[in-house]
């Protein structure tokens, strides 16, 4: 077996590999992007599943975008399977057909629905209440193959995309545990996907933290909720961007104008919506840490009356079938 990915979402499933399922499966070596510049020296750095495959001296290959070279590597290593998780390029049909048993890969959604870049953001942000890891096998269209099987996860209230994507990572475990005596023997169950009922989300950039405060407080709770850690909701207050880092809302209106402070006590900082009252928990000036409002706003008073101006947010998800037909 070959894995590939890049982000730190796959360690539970490498564990899983290298420990329990390690009696099924050799895991032959790793595949992921090339160490990239980060940090406030501009170094490069190994990603997390690089420095996992270094760990246990587990080959690692790195193209800057695989191709010719990496179909000979596979069929020169007579690869039996792929699997696949946010590994961040798209994948071609020689690569894909190589592995004499097939290319799978961890999504993490429910399939059809937000297929695409931020699928844990885009899930947060419309307001489900479930989501999961679909395991697919991989077409050269975009998340559009087959599907396996699922796993779902409950998206609680006041879910960040951060704490989500931990719970969706440990849910891979059980979603390979089940399957892979399948995968390994070539019998595994298909089923495609319902076109009528997809959707696609892009990649997120720093202008998706903007907040329009004529929205409705409830969607622009799982905004600020589904942007966090990256990129952050950002509202200005005077010439100071704040990110915030949890939000809620009530029903309940003030009458006051969208984007007015309404309210600095109790739990968080109050404002008033298009309907409803926003309330934003946790802040964060820059170079500060994140904070609950109520600490926030003893270093940097925010007085009721304060307007918070609003600016166009874009939408997340960029194309979509039928809600109705997808909601289930």
């Amino acid at each position: 077996m070959i894995f590939m990915g890049s982000d730190p979402i796959a360690l539970p499933l490498l564990d899983f590999i290298a420990g329990e399922g390690s009696d099924r499966v050799e895991l032959t070596g790793l595949m992921t992007q090339p160490d990239r510049r980060a940090g406030r020296g501009r170094q490069y750095k190994a990603n997390a599943v690089k420095r996992w495959a270094l760990e246990r001296e587990l080959p690692v290959w790195q193209p800057e975008k695989p191709g010719g070279e990496e179909v000979a590597l596979f069929q020169e290593l007579r690869v039996d399977i792929v699997l696949v998780m946010a590994y961040g390029h798209l994948l071609r049909r020689a690569l894909l057909e190589a592995p004499r048993l097939g290319t799978f890969n961890f999504h993490t959604s429910l399939l059809p629905a937000f297929r695409g870049a931020s699928p844990i953001q885009g899930a947060v942000a419309a307001g489900e209440r479930e989501t999961g890891v679909t395991l697919m096998k991989m077409v050269p269209r975009m998340d559009a193959g087959p599907i396996v099987d699922w796993e779902k996860v409950a998206i609680e209230p006041r879910e960040t995309a951060q704490t989500l994507e931990g719970k969706l990572a440990c849910s891979c475990v059980p979603l390979l545990r089940r399957n892979l005596d399948a995968l390994l023997s070539g019998r595994v169950g298909l089923r495609e996907q319902d076109e009528s009922r997809a959707s696609t989300t892009r990649k997120l950039t720093r202008e998706d933290g903007a907040l329009d405060f004529s929205r409705a407080a409830s969607s622009l709770a799982r905004r600020i909720n589904a942007l966090y850690p990256w990129p952050g909701a950002v509202v200005p207050v005077g010439e100071v961007p704040i990110k915030i880092g949890l939000a809620d809302f009530t029903e309940a209106s003030s009458g006051a104008e969208p984007g007015t402070v309404i309210d600095t006590g109790g739990e968080g900082l109050q404002v008033a919506t298009g309907e409803g009252t926003l309330r934003l928990l946790e802040l964060q000036r820059p170079g500060g840490r994140m904070l609950p409002a109520k600490t926030f706003l003893l270093g940097f008073p925010v007085p009721a009356g304060t307007r918070l101006p609003s600016r166009p947010m874009p939408e997340l998800v960029v194309s979509e079938g039928s809600r109705a037909n997808r909601k289930s």
